[in-house]
């Protein structure tokens, strides 16, 4: 499968490697990502006045792309400020304190619920359940806001949907892609999944308990006020509402029994991905309203619009800084044709899955470097955000390998699935792990800095055993 390379390609390469280390040097990287786009706008167009204007498109179209994990975000954090002005929300989580004690079985804790949750919903849903519910628990107990995101992040987005064994959407991707019965990629991915959700968490963990012990750790919070109030949203105490006791407790049991029956409708009806997402969004607007209703009482009517506002300001503040970026990375995948027309050579699926076959193209045929090319292959695909997109590519590249070695075919495939999904999927790509960064109210570019290192050491472990196993 030969891919002409194009100068545009070299110079997308190129701008990925200024933003990478832009990021890791912890430096903003707006203005880099908006001349990257120019860039390539420039490029594809040959018109100044194109490729000004795909800046702009670019923004609406990561926009687009964004919107619905925006609308989740702030109907979550629209609900959850109402909810912490009239206590109803500390009443709630009082029973989970007697569970999470201490930092470290929050941090476990919260990551093994949301590993469970994310193998039937997915994450994104997830997420908005178990950080409304968990993080003021947590935070409660000393485990810091962007701590809980990284559990959230790294055992949903990572060790879940990497594995995908419920839903099953990943393995059939690539064991289509590389021939291969379903049953064999799942069975292979197995020791691969649990190599690398070890060596990232434990890493995670450890890395976050010396930083905090060394006073070199940094909050991320988008607010310094979040602290105080479980991370979610600032709430001041002359702004808080009195309710009675007695109602108190019966809508601190009505909320999670309506969530629960959100649970039960995602098995019934079959929903998954966005649709559970909205589900749970539909069901949080609504809890909005009535506790607004309830707690302002003649003012409800009014306090629902502003509690909406508020929600929205938050969702844009921490989304904001991510536009550009997003911007700049979805032109690595099928944007770049939506915006600028066919201009990749014939056969293309994109910039990014380009490069992955141009470098599977130039390695020599072996196990161990089929295994490291794997790794790569999977992680470049994975930088467009998505996780998912590059997955087939990954099954034929190792489709091609394992016929030339002879053997290793699943586990090729399950490796090149793992890398993809873990950096594309959402534990390194800044807007692909907003939903856990939002919810915490921490920034998404320092939570993925945060996983940049254990997500780095656990994938060079996770290749070793694979060479092994190929």
């Amino acid at each position: 499968m030969d891919i002409q390379l194009l100068p545009i390609h070299w110079v997308y390469l190129v701008f990925i490697g200024f933003i990478l280390t832009l990021l890791v040097k912890r430096r903003d990287t707006t203005m880099i990502c908006v001349v990257g786009i120019f860039t390539l706008g420039l490029l594809a167009t040959e018109t100044l006045s194109g490729s000004v204007s795909g800046v702009f498109n670019s923004f609406i179209y990561a926009t687009k792309e964004l919107m619905g994990t925006i609308m989740i975000i702030s109907i979550i954090v629209a609900m959850s400020r109402v909810l912490i002005r009239t206590g109803i929300n500390e009443t709630m989580v009082a029973p989970l304190t007697k569970f999470l004690r201490t930092p470290a079985l929050a941090f476990w804790g919260i990551g093994i619920i949301m590993m469970v949750t994310s193998w039937f919903f997915w994450p994104s849903p997830g997420v908005a359940l178990i950080g409304a519910v968990l993080l003021p628990v947590a935070v409660r107990v000393g485990l810091p806001a962007l701590g809980a995101a990284m559990a959230m992040n790294l055992f949903g987005h990572g060790i879940a949907l990497s594995g995908d064994y419920i839903i099953q959407g990943a393995p059939k991707l690539t064991a289509d892609a590389a021939g291969l019965p379903v049953a064999s990629v799942m069975e292979a991915s197995i020791p691969l999944v649990i190599v690398m959700g070890l060596v990232t968490t434990i890493t995670a963990f450890w890395l976050m308990r010396r930083d905090m012990k060394n006073g070199k750790w940094r909050s991320g919070l988008v607010d310094s006020r979040l602290e105080e109030s479980g991370g979610l949203v600032p709430v001041d105490e002359e702004s808080k509402l009195l309710i009675g006791e007695r109602l108190k407790r019966t809508l601190a049991i009505a909320i999670p029994v309506l969530f629960a029956l959100d649970v039960i409708a995602m098995f019934v009806l079959n929903l998954q991905g966005g649709d559970a997402t909205a589900l749970v969004g539909g069901t949080a607007v609504f809890i909005l309203i009535a506790v607004t209703l309830i707690a302002h009482r003649n003012a409800g009517v009014e306090k629902i619009t502003s509690y909406l506002i508020e929600g929205f300001v938050f969702g844009f503040k921490v989304f904001g800084p991510v536009i550009p970026i997003a911007a700049f990375f979805y032109l690595g995948d099928s944007a770049i044709t939506d915006l600028f027309g066919k201009i990749l050579p014939e056969g293309s699926h994109g910039i990014v899955n380009d490069l992955g076959v141009a470098l599977a193209g130039v390695v020599p045929l072996n196990g161990a470097i089929g295994a490291v090319t794997l790794t790569v292959v999977g992680a470049i695909t994975g930088l467009d955000g998505s996780g998912f997109s590059g997955i087939s590519l990954a099954g034929s590249i190792a489709q091609l390998f394992a016929t030339a070695i002879g053997s290793g075919a699943a586990v090729l495939t399950a490796l090149g699935q793992v890398a993809a999904i873990w950096v594309g999927g959402g534990t390194l790509i800044p807007w692909a792990l907003i939903p856990a960064a939002a919810i915490c109210g921490v920034s998404p570019f320092e939570l993925a800095r945060r996983n940049l290192k254990p997500v780095l050491i656990g994938l060079a472990v996770t290749t070793i055993v694979a060479m092994f196993l190929v």
